[in-house]
Protein backbone atom coordinates (compact mmCIF):
# COMPACT_ATOMS: atom_id res chain seq x y z
CA UNK A 1 0.00 0.00 0.00
CA UNK A 2 1.25 3.43 -0.85
CA UNK A 3 2.68 5.03 2.32
CA UNK A 4 1.71 8.43 0.97
CA UNK A 5 -1.94 7.30 0.89
CA UNK A 6 -1.75 6.09 4.50
CA UNK A 7 -0.15 9.34 5.58
CA UNK A 8 -2.77 11.45 3.79
CA UNK A 9 -5.55 9.29 5.24
CA UNK A 10 -4.21 9.83 8.76
CA UNK A 11 -3.93 13.53 8.13
CA UNK A 12 -7.52 13.70 6.89
CA UNK A 13 -8.78 11.81 9.95
CA UNK A 14 -6.76 14.04 12.26
CA UNK A 15 -8.14 17.09 10.48
CA UNK A 16 -11.71 15.77 10.83
CA UNK A 17 -11.20 15.07 14.54
CA UNK A 18 -9.68 18.51 15.03
CA UNK A 19 -12.59 20.17 13.26
CA UNK A 20 -15.03 18.14 15.37
CA UNK A 21 -13.29 19.15 18.58
CA UNK A 22 -13.19 22.77 17.44
CA UNK A 23 -16.92 22.68 16.64
CA UNK A 24 -17.71 21.06 20.00
CA UNK A 25 -15.58 23.61 21.82
CA UNK A 26 -17.27 26.44 19.95
CA UNK A 27 -20.71 25.05 20.73
CA UNK A 28 -19.77 24.73 24.40
CA UNK A 29 -18.47 28.29 24.53
CA UNK A 30 -21.60 29.65 22.82
CA UNK A 31 -23.84 27.67 25.19
CA UNK A 32 -21.87 28.78 28.24
CA UNK A 33 -21.90 32.42 27.11
CA UNK A 34 -25.65 32.25 26.42
CA UNK A 35 -26.29 30.67 29.82
CA UNK A 36 -24.17 33.29 31.56
CA UNK A 37 -25.95 36.13 29.78
CA UNK A 38 -29.47 34.81 30.40
CA UNK A 39 -28.84 33.89 34.04
CA UNK A 40 -27.25 37.29 34.67
CA UNK A 41 -30.35 38.96 33.26
CA UNK A 42 -32.55 36.84 35.53
CA UNK A 43 -30.55 36.58 38.76
CA UNK A 44 -28.94 40.00 38.70
CA UNK A 45 -31.59 42.11 36.97
CA UNK A 46 -30.54 45.75 37.03
CA UNK A 47 -32.20 47.63 39.89
CA UNK A 48 -33.42 51.19 39.77
CA UNK A 49 -31.40 53.74 41.72
CA UNK A 50 -32.85 53.91 45.22
CA UNK A 51 -32.95 57.70 45.41
CA UNK A 52 -34.52 57.84 41.96
CA UNK A 53 -37.43 55.73 43.21
CA UNK A 54 -37.96 58.03 46.18
CA UNK A 55 -37.70 61.11 43.95
CA UNK A 56 -40.18 59.64 41.45
CA UNK A 57 -42.75 58.82 44.12
CA UNK A 58 -42.29 62.23 45.76
CA UNK A 59 -42.64 64.19 42.53
CA UNK A 60 -45.78 62.22 41.65
CA UNK A 61 -47.31 63.07 45.04
CA UNK A 62 -47.41 59.44 46.13
CA UNK A 63 -44.78 59.79 48.86
CA UNK A 64 -44.63 62.61 51.39
CA UNK A 65 -41.46 62.29 53.47
CA UNK A 66 -42.72 64.61 56.23
CA UNK A 67 -46.05 62.82 56.58
CA UNK A 68 -44.29 59.45 56.53
CA UNK A 69 -41.87 60.58 59.23
CA UNK A 70 -44.78 61.42 61.53
CA UNK A 71 -46.25 57.92 61.44
CA UNK A 72 -45.56 55.76 64.50
CA UNK A 73 -43.17 53.08 63.28
CA UNK A 74 -40.24 50.90 64.16
CA UNK A 75 -37.36 49.65 62.04
CA UNK A 76 -37.03 45.90 62.43
CA UNK A 77 -34.49 43.47 61.01
CA UNK A 78 -35.95 40.04 60.27
CA UNK A 79 -33.75 37.05 59.48
CA UNK A 80 -35.06 34.61 56.86
CA UNK A 81 -34.55 30.86 57.12
CA UNK A 82 -31.35 30.97 55.06
CA UNK A 83 -29.89 33.74 57.24
CA UNK A 84 -30.65 36.67 54.90
CA UNK A 85 -31.44 39.83 56.90
CA UNK A 86 -34.47 41.80 55.71
CA UNK A 87 -35.10 45.46 56.50
CA UNK A 88 -38.71 45.93 57.66
CA UNK A 89 -40.68 48.88 58.97
CA UNK A 90 -43.62 48.14 61.28
CA UNK A 91 -46.04 51.09 60.96
CA UNK A 92 -48.62 51.19 63.76
CA UNK A 93 -51.05 54.13 63.68
CA UNK A 94 -53.87 51.79 64.84
CA UNK A 95 -52.58 49.68 67.76
CA UNK A 96 -54.35 46.36 68.07
CA UNK A 97 -55.78 46.49 64.55
CA UNK A 98 -54.92 44.15 61.64
CA UNK A 99 -51.81 44.60 59.52
CA UNK A 100 -51.10 44.50 55.81
CA UNK A 101 -47.69 43.29 54.60
CA UNK A 102 -46.54 45.01 51.39
CA UNK A 103 -44.35 43.25 48.81
CA UNK A 104 -42.84 45.56 46.19
CA UNK A 105 -41.86 44.61 42.65
CA UNK A 106 -38.47 43.65 41.26
CA UNK A 107 -36.00 46.57 40.88
CA UNK A 108 -38.05 48.69 43.35
CA UNK A 109 -37.86 49.13 47.15
CA UNK A 110 -40.20 49.71 50.07
CA UNK A 111 -40.91 53.39 49.28
CA UNK A 112 -42.78 52.20 46.18
CA UNK A 113 -45.23 50.45 48.54
CA UNK A 114 -46.08 53.58 50.53
CA UNK A 115 -48.88 54.63 48.16
CA UNK A 116 -50.61 51.31 48.77
CA UNK A 117 -49.92 51.50 52.49
CA UNK A 118 -51.66 54.88 52.66
CA UNK A 119 -54.87 53.34 51.25
CA UNK A 120 -54.95 50.70 53.96
CA UNK A 121 -53.93 52.99 56.82
CA UNK A 122 -56.89 55.22 55.89
CA UNK A 123 -59.13 52.18 56.34
CA UNK A 124 -57.79 51.39 59.81
CA UNK A 125 -54.98 48.91 59.09
CA UNK A 126 -51.42 48.92 60.33
CA UNK A 127 -48.64 48.11 57.88
CA UNK A 128 -45.36 46.29 57.38
CA UNK A 129 -43.11 47.64 54.65
CA UNK A 130 -39.98 45.72 53.73
CA UNK A 131 -37.24 45.49 51.14
CA UNK A 132 -37.05 42.22 49.25
CA UNK A 133 -33.72 40.43 49.38
CA UNK A 134 -31.11 42.17 47.21
CA UNK A 135 -33.25 45.32 47.19
CA UNK A 136 -33.10 48.48 49.27
CA UNK A 137 -31.48 47.94 52.66
CA UNK A 138 -31.98 44.16 52.78
CA UNK A 139 -29.21 41.64 52.28
CA UNK A 140 -29.09 39.15 49.42
CA UNK A 141 -27.00 38.50 46.33
CA UNK A 142 -29.56 37.59 43.65
CA UNK A 143 -33.28 37.63 42.88
CA UNK A 144 -35.37 34.44 42.69
CA UNK A 145 -38.80 35.90 41.72
CA UNK A 146 -40.63 34.40 44.66
CA UNK A 147 -38.73 31.15 45.29
CA UNK A 148 -36.66 32.33 48.26
CA UNK A 149 -38.74 35.47 48.72
CA UNK A 150 -41.79 33.44 49.76
CA UNK A 151 -39.83 32.20 52.77
CA UNK A 152 -38.85 35.79 53.53
CA UNK A 153 -42.56 36.59 53.78
CA UNK A 154 -42.99 33.66 56.17
CA UNK A 155 -40.18 35.02 58.34
CA UNK A 156 -41.92 38.42 58.48
CA UNK A 157 -45.24 36.76 59.34
CA UNK A 158 -43.51 34.81 62.11
CA UNK A 159 -42.09 38.06 63.50
CA UNK A 160 -45.54 39.67 63.41
CA UNK A 161 -47.02 36.69 65.27
CA UNK A 162 -44.19 36.80 67.80
CA UNK A 163 -45.03 40.45 68.50
CA UNK A 164 -48.83 40.39 68.30
CA UNK A 165 -49.70 36.84 69.29
CA UNK A 166 -50.94 33.77 67.43
CA UNK A 167 -54.28 35.42 66.64
CA UNK A 168 -52.63 38.33 64.79
CA UNK A 169 -54.75 39.31 61.78
CA UNK A 170 -53.15 40.47 58.55
CA UNK A 171 -53.46 40.65 54.78
CA UNK A 172 -50.75 40.79 52.10
CA UNK A 173 -50.55 43.16 49.12
CA UNK A 174 -48.04 42.65 46.33
CA UNK A 175 -47.10 44.29 43.06
CA UNK A 176 -45.54 42.36 40.15
CA UNK A 177 -42.85 40.09 41.68
CA UNK A 178 -44.33 40.95 45.06
CA UNK A 179 -47.70 39.60 43.88
CA UNK A 180 -46.02 36.41 42.66
CA UNK A 181 -44.27 36.09 46.02
CA UNK A 182 -47.48 36.31 48.04
CA UNK A 183 -49.22 33.76 45.79
CA UNK A 184 -46.34 31.30 46.17
CA UNK A 185 -46.28 31.92 49.93
CA UNK A 186 -50.03 31.34 50.29
CA UNK A 187 -50.21 28.43 47.87
CA UNK A 188 -47.07 26.48 48.78
CA UNK A 189 -46.03 27.53 52.30
CA UNK A 190 -49.04 28.59 54.38
CA UNK A 191 -52.40 30.19 53.61
CA UNK A 192 -52.23 32.19 56.82
CA UNK A 193 -53.30 35.69 55.82
CA UNK A 194 -56.91 36.84 55.95
CA UNK A 195 -56.73 38.08 52.34
CA UNK A 196 -54.40 38.81 49.45
CA UNK A 197 -54.19 41.54 46.82
CA UNK A 198 -52.17 40.41 43.79
CA UNK A 199 -51.41 43.31 41.45
CA UNK A 200 -50.02 42.30 37.99
CA UNK A 201 -48.33 38.95 38.74
CA UNK A 202 -47.14 36.51 36.12
CA UNK A 203 -48.79 33.09 36.13
CA UNK A 204 -45.73 31.02 35.11
CA UNK A 205 -42.11 32.17 35.15
CA UNK A 206 -40.98 30.15 32.14
CA UNK A 207 -43.78 31.61 30.03
CA UNK A 208 -42.87 35.08 31.28
CA UNK A 209 -39.20 34.67 30.33
CA UNK A 210 -40.21 33.35 26.90
CA UNK A 211 -42.44 36.39 26.48
CA UNK A 212 -39.60 38.76 27.38
CA UNK A 213 -37.14 37.08 25.01
CA UNK A 214 -39.69 37.37 22.21
CA UNK A 215 -40.30 41.04 23.03
CA UNK A 216 -36.58 41.79 22.86
CA UNK A 217 -35.36 39.69 19.92
CA UNK A 218 -38.56 38.93 18.02
CA UNK A 219 -38.55 35.17 18.63
CA UNK A 220 -37.89 32.74 21.47
CA UNK A 221 -35.81 29.68 20.48
CA UNK A 222 -36.65 26.66 22.68
CA UNK A 223 -32.97 26.01 23.42
CA UNK A 224 -32.72 29.47 25.03
CA UNK A 225 -35.11 28.35 27.75
CA UNK A 226 -33.27 25.06 28.27
CA UNK A 227 -29.97 26.91 28.65
CA UNK A 228 -31.54 29.53 30.94
CA UNK A 229 -33.12 26.91 33.21
CA UNK A 230 -29.86 25.01 33.65
CA UNK A 231 -27.84 28.19 34.20
CA UNK A 232 -30.27 29.51 36.82
CA UNK A 233 -30.29 26.17 38.60
CA UNK A 234 -26.47 25.96 38.65
CA UNK A 235 -25.97 29.55 39.80
CA UNK A 236 -29.11 30.30 41.82
CA UNK A 237 -30.07 26.83 43.04
CA UNK A 238 -33.73 27.12 42.15
CA UNK A 239 -35.84 25.72 39.34
CA UNK A 240 -37.70 28.11 37.10
CA UNK A 241 -40.37 25.44 36.71
CA UNK A 242 -41.23 25.79 40.40
CA UNK A 243 -42.23 29.43 39.96
CA UNK A 244 -45.83 28.75 38.97
CA UNK A 245 -48.43 30.91 40.70
CA UNK A 246 -50.98 29.22 38.46
CA UNK A 247 -50.40 25.97 40.34
CA UNK A 248 -50.07 27.68 43.72
CA UNK A 249 -53.33 29.62 43.45
CA UNK A 250 -55.34 26.39 43.24
CA UNK A 251 -54.44 25.72 46.89
CA UNK A 252 -55.34 29.15 48.30
CA UNK A 253 -58.61 29.26 50.23
CA UNK A 254 -58.60 32.87 51.45
CA UNK A 255 -60.03 35.72 49.34
CA UNK A 256 -57.85 37.20 46.60
CA UNK A 257 -58.29 40.47 44.73
CA UNK A 258 -56.54 40.18 41.35
CA UNK A 259 -55.52 43.43 39.64
CA UNK A 260 -53.96 44.16 36.25
CA UNK A 261 -53.81 46.93 33.63
CA UNK A 262 -55.35 46.29 30.24
CA UNK A 263 -52.36 47.85 28.41
CA UNK A 264 -49.65 45.94 30.27
CA UNK A 265 -47.35 44.40 27.65
CA UNK A 266 -44.60 43.43 30.10
CA UNK A 267 -46.68 40.90 32.04
CA UNK A 268 -49.79 40.26 29.98
CA UNK A 269 -53.20 40.75 31.65
CA UNK A 270 -54.20 37.32 30.35
CA UNK A 271 -51.89 35.88 33.01
CA UNK A 272 -53.91 37.47 35.80
CA UNK A 273 -57.14 36.38 34.11
CA UNK A 274 -55.83 32.80 34.09
CA UNK A 275 -54.98 33.08 37.79
CA UNK A 276 -58.46 34.41 38.53
CA UNK A 277 -60.05 31.52 36.63
CA UNK A 278 -57.91 28.96 38.48
CA UNK A 279 -58.67 30.35 41.95
CA UNK A 280 -61.49 28.50 43.70
CA UNK A 281 -63.79 30.25 46.16
CA UNK A 282 -63.64 33.90 47.22
CA UNK A 283 -62.11 36.17 44.61
CA UNK A 284 -62.53 39.39 42.66
CA UNK A 285 -60.91 40.78 39.52
CA UNK A 286 -60.19 44.41 38.63
CA UNK A 287 -58.75 45.20 35.18
CA UNK A 288 -57.70 48.85 34.95
CA UNK A 289 -58.45 50.49 31.62
CA UNK A 290 -55.35 52.71 31.68
CA UNK A 291 -51.72 52.10 32.49
CA UNK A 292 -48.82 49.87 31.51
CA UNK A 293 -47.08 47.44 33.86
CA UNK A 294 -47.57 48.14 37.59
CA UNK A 295 -49.42 51.38 36.81
CA UNK A 296 -52.97 50.37 37.69
CA UNK A 297 -53.04 52.54 40.80
CA UNK A 298 -50.90 55.37 39.42
CA UNK A 299 -53.19 55.82 36.38
CA UNK A 300 -56.52 54.91 38.02
CA UNK A 301 -56.27 55.81 41.73
CA UNK A 302 -59.99 56.32 42.38
CA UNK A 303 -61.08 53.17 40.54
CA UNK A 304 -58.30 51.20 42.25
CA UNK A 305 -59.51 52.29 45.68
CA UNK A 306 -63.11 51.52 44.79
CA UNK A 307 -62.12 48.01 43.73
CA UNK A 308 -60.25 47.58 47.00
CA UNK A 309 -63.21 48.86 49.03
CA UNK A 310 -65.61 46.53 47.23
CA UNK A 311 -63.32 43.58 47.94
CA UNK A 312 -62.85 44.40 51.63
CA UNK A 313 -66.55 45.07 52.13
CA UNK A 314 -67.83 41.97 50.32
CA UNK A 315 -65.67 39.61 52.36
CA UNK A 316 -65.97 41.55 55.64
CA UNK A 317 -62.25 42.25 55.87
CA UNK A 318 -62.22 45.81 57.20
CA UNK A 319 -60.87 46.28 60.75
Amino acid sequence: MDTRYLKNSRLRRASTVKKGLTAAASAFLVTAATGLYLSNRILYIAKKAEQAITDRETEAGRFNAERYSQLPKEDVWVRSEDGTRLKCVFVTPHPGKPYVIFCHGVTEHKVNSVKYMNLFIKKGFNAILFDHRRHGESEGTFTSYGHFEKMDVKAIVDELVRREGSDAAFGIHGESMGAVTLLLYAGTVEDRAAFYVADCPFSDFRQQVKHQIKREVGFSPPFFMTIAEWAVWLRGRYKMSELSPLEAVRHIQKPILFIHSRDDDFILPSMTEALYDAKQGSKQLYIAQKGIHAQSYNENPEEYERALDQFLNEFHLNP
